[in-house]
């Protein structure tokens, strides 16, 4: 259960907080198919690049406590964390979008992996109506009406910016709760109860651009002092990219 006290709610709802849980569990699995039973909070923070101090902390907001001499048993650690981060269920999604970028979202086999279970898409282009891996490509018209009838509250959107805005009404106004944003552009609806979460690729190339060349030009003791500052940074980029849908 999550202890949601004024000491607590900034921290239940920090992407970096969230993308971190997402980054132990799947440390976990892999410690899970080496053959380890249990784990100390030391290990897992070399595995993904934190302390364990601020693993300690994560873990506290969302009452998960270990035995100081005998660590974390994994399996329990595993399902603590799918149980906050809703992956004991499967979640419908639809896409919005079937260009490049639309096409290999579809072929991606990691959200079935992840509990997500892409149901259909939609694209304006009549040449695109098909079906792909499985996946029924509809006009765009038909997109309000298949939500609402198969009640999906998460969605994909990779359109255009120029119609992004509009695309996302649709979303919200058929009952989707939570959208991943790869539009270039910010989206906005007076429904305060609707999440977007953002993927920019050219801003993430941008930073990279500019972190490495930052780096390059620093001494290594300069670079390695940096190194907390640039991890901020880099928690939130790789929390929208990889954990936009953490709230699916």
């Amino acid at each position: 259960m999550i202890n949601c006290d004024k000491e607590n709610i900034s921290a239940v709802t920090n992407r970096n907080c969230i993308g971190r849980l997402s980054k132990y569990k799947n440390a976990l699995y892999h410690f899970k198919e080496l053959g380890f039973t249990k784990i100390f909070s030391t290990y897992l923070a070399q595995a993904v690049g934190v302390t364990s101090t601020q693993i300690r902390k994560d873990f506290s907001i969302f009452k998960i406590f270990g035995n100081k001499r005998g660590g974390y048993l994994i399996d329990e650690l595993i399902s603590s964390l799918n149980n906050i981060l809703s992956k004991n269920e499967t979640h419908k999604v639809i896409m919005v979008g079937v260009g490049n970028l639309g096409r290999a979202l579809i072929h991606y086999k990691g959200f079935a992996r992840e509990g997500f279970k892409l149901i259909a898409a939609f694209d304006i282009d009549p040449a695109k109506h098909t079906t792909l891996s499985e996946v029924p490509v509809l006009p765009i018209d038909q997109l309000y009406q298949f939500v609402k009838d198969n009640s999906v509250q998460f969605g994909i959107l990779s359109v255009p910016a120029v119609v992004a805005q509009q695309v996302f009404e649709i979303m919200v106004d058929a009952g989707i709760k939570g959208v991943l944003n790869f539009a270039p552009c910010s989206l906005q609806t007076p429904d305060k109860s609707v999440f977007v979460n953002y993927v920019n690729l050219e801003l993430e190339l941008e930073q990279l651009v500019y972190f490495a060349k930052l780096k390059n030009r620093l001494t290594p003791f300069d670079s390695e002092a940096i190194e907390p500052f640039i991890m901020d940074s880099r928690e939130s980029s790789e929390t929208c990219i990889a954990q936009g849908a953490a709230i699916l």
